[in-house]
């Protein structure tokens, strides 16, 4: 297990009397790990990496760096290195001037300086780039240099708000890539602030979901994905089917669950849920098996559906489908798989008990 680099040791964040930008928050940011901050607007996030970075003071609690408290440092002794969304570039200065300016204000030597700017522009693969100056650049290369700019001091952590922010889709998901792999080939320690949950599946070792100022859950992505801590966590990290209804019978961990649409359903208990509790079944699309024959043809466990929607989007057809009296639900199924039932028609629903969550209503 990697040592904690940082701490959060009981923060809050208040701006107004009774209102908390940041609620309670004890966190740890492990040694050479890539953390992201995931939640919508407002839910405390970004407020977490100001309050790291200095920009921003807690109203209580201790921020720990390296085992020191650093949460009454002014910014620029904390050492740490920040790449904002607007790369915040000098435009009057080359690539290897912008790099090099943070050494240039800590007293590096020319000569060290030089060295180090060359390595930093190697590790964000812009060997050559260094006389250009930010205009000459794609927004893709302007925040690498922003990135090279805060590694070139050898800072113990790396803050990035939302850095891919101003990217078109197909650059935003190429440097997602990138820096991921900075990441890995450096060991770099990263904070990481996003509201996108596809970047934040992709980047990290651990995603921490906000919600009104409290983490909701902390776990690796896959966890986040596939064992979701909370109604919230589901609903909010990638797509997910969300179906209220009644509890019937418990058993352990699995439930049976009238839904409010009238089928009968199982799914995995992720609260403690007793016979006649309300609650919320949620199974994400792509785990939804359909198909284009009777319920009863699809055998146990199968649900009456009418295809209302057929969506053609490459790799996938997202369908819409009615399920029960009033409810609907979503399907993702490869193309170029079984043949998939068009719309007007019947089909069957189906999913594994175990795939399904069942949260307590809120």
């Amino acid at each position: 297990m990697a040592e904690a680099l940082v701490r959060f040791e009981g923060v809050r964040k208040a701006y107004a009397a009774g209102s908390y930008a940041v609620k309670q928050l004890d966190l740890e940011v492990k040694r050479g790990e890539l953390l992201t901050l995931l939640g919508p607007s407002g839910s405390g996030k970004t407020t977490t990496l100001m309050m790291l970075a200095g920009f921003e003071q807690p109203s209580e609690g201790r921020i720990m760096l390296q085992g020191r408290d650093i949460a009454r440092l002014p910014p620029h002794k904390r050492g740490i290195g920040v790449v904002f969304q607007s790369y915040a570039l000098f435009p009057h200065m080359s690539v290897a001037e912008n790099v090099a300016f943070p050494l240039e204000v800590r007293g590096v030597p020319k000569a060290d300086r030089t060295a180090r700017v060359a390595r930093a522009l190697s590790a964000v693969r812009l060997d050559g780039y260094g006389d250009r100056h930010p205009a000459q650049l794609s927004g893709g290369q302007q925040q690498r240099v922003a990135l090279a700019r805060a590694m070139v001091f050898e800072p113990p952590i790396v803050l990035l708000d939302e850095p891919l922010g101003a990217l078109d889709k197909a650059l935003r998901e190429e440097m997602q890539f990138e820096i991921r792999d900075i990441h890995q080939r450096l060991g770099v320690t990263m904070m990481y602030v996003t509201h996108d949950q596809q970047e934040a599946l992709t980047l990290s070792d651990r995603i921490a979901v906000f919600e009104g100022g409290l983490i909701r859950q902390l776990a690796p992505p896959r966890a986040i994905y596939d064992r979701p801590a909370n109604a919230f966590v589901a609903g909010f990290v990638g797509e997910n089917n969300r179906l209220p209804g009644r509890v019937l019978t418990r058993d352990a961990e699995e439930a049976r669950i009238a839904l409010d649409c009238g089928p009968e359903v199982l799914a995995r208990a992720a609260d403690d849920l007793a016979p006649g509790a309300l609650c919320l079944v949620t199974i994400r699309p792509e785990r939804v098996a359909v198909a284009g024959v009777a319920a009863a043809e699809l055998g146990e466990g199968a649900m009456p559906a009418m295809v209302r929607e057929a969506i053609f989007q490459g790799d996938h057809v997202r369908l819409k489908l009615a399920l029960g009296d009033g409810g609907e639900i979503l399907a993702k199924r490869p193309v170029g798989g079984t043949t998939l039932p068009e719309p007007g028609s019947v089909a069957a629903v189906a999913w594994e008990a175990g795939q399904a969550l069942a949260f307590a209503a809120a």
